[in-house]
């Protein structure tokens, strides 16, 4: 399970650290792409669950996976980790994701996003402990 929020600066080269405790969990290669709920960060997936993302969205309607494939695949990239621990960040995602000089990693349970620092911050600032207690009585917890 991947969680924990974590801020690291990127490169002049378009490098990010991701920290150990998150690099564990994704083996030798993974894949990161635009993300897909409506927000300009980026996600990274095993390539585990990549598969079995590829595969729910081949259960969509044709004409609907034909529209989530063309942007999900258009933006995704095959990436490793370097001998420090950083990926390469594709200087179109950089660009999609407005990532410039530093970047929020969350963990997402299943996959991480990456976030301008900045727009995490006003994403973050629209929750309030209300409206997360909101969404969570529905779980019947």
């Amino acid at each position: 399970m991947l969680y924990g929020g974590y801020q690291h600066n990127i490169d002049k080269k378009g490098r990010l650290a991701i920290p150990s405790k998150l690099r564990e969990q994704f083996g030798e290669s993974f894949m990161i792409c635009r993300g897909i709920y409506g927000k300009r960060c980026l996600c990274v997936y095993s390539t585990e669950n990549w598969e079995k993302l590829v595969e729910k969205i081949g259960n969509l309607p044709n004409a609907k996976a034909s529209v989530v494939k063309r942007f999900l695949y258009d933006g995704a990239f095959n990436v490793e980790f370097d001998t420090q621990g950083r990926i390469l960040i594709p200087a179109s995602l950089r660009e999609y994701a407005n990532l410039c000089e530093d970047a929020h990693i969350i963990g997402m349970d299943t996959n991480l996003e990456i976030w301008n620092t900045k727009l995490w911050e006003e994403e973050n600032a629209l929750c309030s402990p209300e409206s997360i207690a909101e969404i969570v009585e529905t779980l019947d917890f």
